[in-house]
């Protein structure tokens, strides 16, 4: 990252996929972020991929990952 604007895109979207995280495990399982809220939400989201809460774990944390390395991918190829 050579410049100052594409770590900010990069850093945006990383928090817009923090938060579209949360808002998914919130809404996946039991409504709110209880403690039973937050397992259900994470078993909800790893059941998709065919795992268990474990599973949930693992794709809620890499999908800001993923958005923010999109988000700069993105911000690279329009910015040529």
């Amino acid at each position: 990252m050579s410049d100052d604007k594409s770590a900010l895109v990069a850093g945006v979207g990383s928090v817009v996929g923090a938060g579209g995280a949360v808002a998914a495990v919130s809404s996946a399982g039991v409504a709110g972020l209880g403690a039973t809220g937050i397992t259900s939400g994470l078993a909800a989201v790893g059941s998709v991929v065919g795992g268990s809460m474990a599973a949930g774990v693992c794709v809620t944390a890499a999908a800001p990952v993923a958005i923010g390395a999109a988000a700069y991918g993105i911000y690279k190829l329009l910015k040529r």
